[in-house]
């Protein structure tokens, strides 16, 4: 079955070329102009990554997101002409898989978009799930379980999870929490490290009542651990 792709730009230019070109690798296209006709096309059939624009009219690519991770995690790459550090960092913040910068050449968004499909569905091909402390850990779906309530994660919050979970109470150097979002297809620079981690630190506190923290060891790494009174 074709993977399906929801490209969301308000320039019908731009949502041609995309939907020729992204049609002409084997995906299924889907349009929307803004983010509120994607999230209506998003209840009528889910699709399998999300191609994002920032600057949008009615409800723009970051309120979108804001608005799509509080009941999903369904990949997403922000398309953007904005440049900045801060930028970006905000898009992760808000739960991105990753971002390309206009204007770009599609064989990059092409590499990209395989990237981030193979990290949404990589732990697929693992059979075993892990539970740490109540904490589960699905691997077959990417689901985060706590006390039977989900906890919404992006891909790459999942991914780091999944490392920190496997070596519990334990440091786990930086470098390998990056070469670990390399080989699960992001980015692998510590600042986008230090956002994805802030970003786990805040869910898990919001969703298991503080039962859990991630620890920084100071120029070494970071260590998940249970909270003692």
């Amino acid at each position: 079955m074709r993977q399906t792709i929801l490209v969301v730009d308000d320039k019908h230019n731009v949502q041609q070329l995309l939907a020729e070109f992204l049609t002409g690798q084997g995906y299924q296209v889907r349009l929307a102009t803004n983010g509120k006709d994607a999230l209506v096309s998003i209840k009528e059939k889910t699709p399998d990554l999300i191609l994002l624009d920032v600057m949008m009219p009615f409800m723009d690519g970051y309120e979108f997101i804001k608005v799509l991770r509080k009941t999903s995690n369904l990949p997403v790459i922000m398309i953007t002409a904005k440049q900045h550090e801060s930028d970006l960092i905000k898009g992760f913040e808000l739960g991105a898989d990753d971002y390309v910068i206009k204007p770009f050449r599609l064989s990059e968004l092409l590499a990209r978009l395989k990237a981030v499909l193979r990290r949404s569905v990589s732990y697929d091909v693992i059979k075993t799930s892990h539970i740490y402390a109540g904490l589960k850990l699905d691997k077959s779906t990417n689901e985060v379980i706590y006390l039977e309530a989900q906890i919404i994660l992006t891909a790459s919050e999942f991914c780091l999870l999944n490392l920190l979970v496997q070596r519990a109470e334990q440091t786990v150097n930086k470098a390998d929490l990056c070469r670990y979002l390399i080989e699960n297809g992001n980015t692998g620079l510590e600042s986008t490290l230090k956002i994805h981690i802030r970003n786990l630190r805040l869910k898990l506190a919001e969703n298991t009542n503080n039962a859990f923290d991630i620890n920084s060891v100071f120029g070494v790494g970071y260590r998940l651990s249970v909270m003692t009174e």
